[in-house]
């Protein structure tokens, strides 16, 4: 029963970041724990913790974004126990962000960790960057 819940909610996420690429934070923030260990590292920012924090940075990330659509997840990882579970995923999508002005294509390196709380599978973690190919050892470096 479990995993059929939990697959569900995945899919739930996956049609969350089609309104989200169009501006509209609330699907999203609807799948997320409210429990304080909750956690969201975007590429907009530094990590957040706490829901009242992940809350106020989903609804900045949503506001960068604008006419947006999600394209399709290649999923690269999974596992799943009866209460903690985890996606490794592309996210592929385009829209315009920030101040530009042209719908683009973009891509996002996404892990997501999932926990039963109260028998709902709710979102724990995620984090989500641009990295999706290789890159040069000096592309960490701060500047």
């Amino acid at each position: 029963m479990w995993a059929s819940d939990l697959t569900q909610v995945m899919e739930q996420d996956h049609q969350a970041l089609d309104a989200f690429v169009k501006g509209d934070p609330e699907p999203k923030k609807k799948l997320f724990s409210r429990r304080d260990d909750v956690t969201l590292a975007n590429p907009f920012g530094p990590p957040a913790r706490g829901w009242n924090q992940v809350e106020k940075t989903l609804e900045r990330a949503a506001s960068q974004l604008r006419e947006g659509e999600a394209i399709r997840f290649e999923r690269i990882s999974e596992y799943a126990t009866a209460d903690l579970a985890y996606i490794v995923e592309i996210e592929r999508y385009r829209g315009k962000v920030g101040v530009a002005n042209e719908i683009a294509p973009n891509s996002l390196r996404v892990t997501t960790i999932f926990r039963r709380e109260d028998g709902e599978w709710k979102i724990v973690h995620r984090h989500a960057d641009p990295i999706t190919s290789p890159r040069p050892p000096e592309s960490i470096l701060e500047r």
